[in-house]
């Protein structure tokens, strides 16, 4: 398992869901760790650093400029990744396992689910950038997922972004789009519906 670097709370049950939540580049473990409660509250929370340093600001994968991937570190940090999540969730043993990511955060979630879509129950991307066809993954069927971005922003252009969600749907997965007329800044309504999203899990 990758030794990352995190922050955690435990949940209001022995069996509480458990919320990842991954940070957007130059952000760290404590970028939404204190939103967690307020978007599910009882949940316990797992919030992992990413590894990668980019020019000081850290990241979960590399690349090799502005939405360019280095898609072999992907491949190595995904597995990482989701070897991380495995083992916080036989340790803790919820009854439902969640995630929410911003930008960079959004893209190794989703990458993540990519390689192992049996891992989440329910996912939250915002901001994403896939700049890739992903492979079909069946086992995404009846997943939740709530994808949220700006109509003009400028690292995650709206057409990627629509590309992402109708891959969602075409696995099968309960996909919702939220848009808003900005460009990469998280706004309130953003969190709010991720609230709306999650709530059912609680």
């Amino acid at each position: 398992m990758a030794d990352y670097h995190f922050r955690e709370a435990q949940g209001a049950a022995a069996d509480a869901p458990l919320l990842f939540l991954f940070h957007g580049t130059g952000g760290d473990e404590n970028q939404f760790f204190d939103l967690g409660p307020q978007l599910l509250a009882g949940a316990g929370i797992v919030a992992p650093r990413g590894d990668v340093s980019e020019h000081g600001a850290l990241r979960y994968f590399r690349r090799t400029g502005e939405g360019v991937y280095d898609i072999d570190d992907l491949a190595h940090r995904t597995e990482a990744l989701a070897d991380f999540v495995k083992a916080q969730v036989a340790a803790k043993k919820p009854r439902a396992v969640l995630g929410l990511g911003y930008s960079n955060g959004a893209n190794i979630l989703a990458s993540v689910q990519f390689a192992h879509p049996e891992l989440f129950d329910g996912t939250v991307l915002m901001h994403p950038l896939i700049p890739f066809a992903p492979q079909p993954a069946p086992a995404l069927k009846g997943r939740k997922v709530l994808i949220t971005a700006g109509r003009r922003d400028p690292i995650g252009p709206a057409q990627l972004t629509q590309a992402l969600a109708d891959y969602f749907t075409a696995q099968g997965s309960e996909t919702e789009l939220l848009w808003h007329d900005g460009g990469h800044e998280l706004r309130n309504e953003e969190l709010r519906a991720a609230q709306t999203f999650l709530a059912p899990f609680a």
